[in-house]
């Protein structure tokens, strides 16, 4: 698939099974991720992946911020969380890894990291797999966020869900009219 195709036919898809990329369609994907627009040539982002057992793991310490920020939440909402990475055979987690920088401001690198996702997320589609990027409350967490090792003003972007799609939903179409301006110079 060339990439004007990618982008164009690339769709979130939440029902998601094996395969997973292997090893080293990973490899490529991180590649992709690297290539994303990166103004200071910082590389501000972290990549964080769970495959088999280890997206219980993930699972575990969604169940931990859920019962730290609500100590009465049910066994049934904890077990909830903990099946949330079980969505998908792969879950990256990507974190803009904010640093001080005089002429790169904190926005600039997390659009840089959020850029990388997307890049994950149209590499993903291009190789023929199927994923989601999810965010929510997770990504805000103390807790998650320190277990994943987000400090200081760093941000959880997404956590990307990747599989092969069981079902492929429809491509939406839109009037690029809505969205799209064409700038046309005042009058005098």
């Amino acid at each position: 698939m060339d990439a004007i195709e990618a982008l164009l036919t690339r769709k979130s898809t939440a029902k998601l099974d094996l395969p997973a990329p292997s090893k080293a369609e990973l490899d490529t994907l991180l590649q992709a991720a690297m290539r994303a627009p990166d103004h200071g040539c910082l590389r501000p982002w972290k990549f964080v992946v769970f495959k088999d057992r280890m997206r219980e793991e993930l699972g575990e310490i969604l169940c931990e911020a859920l019962t730290k920020n609500d100590p009465d939440a049910s066994e049934a909402a904890c077990e909830k969380e903990k099946k949330k990475p079980l969505r998908a055979p792969m879950v990256i987690a990507v974190i803009a890894k904010v640093s001080e920088h005089p002429k790169v401001p904190a926005m600039e690198q997390i659009i840089s990291a959020g850029a990388a996702a997307q890049n994950i997320m149209v590499a993903v589609h291009a190789m023929g797999f199927a994923g989601i990027w999810r965010t929510g409350s997770p990504c805000h967490d103390p807790h998650v966020r320190a277990r994943l090792g987000a400090v200081g003003g760093d941000e959880i972007v997404g956590f990307l869900y990747i599989g092969t799609a069981i079902s492929a939903p429809p491509i939406p179409e839109f009037e690029k009219s809505d969205y799209i301006m064409e700038w046309k110079a005042a009058a005098k």
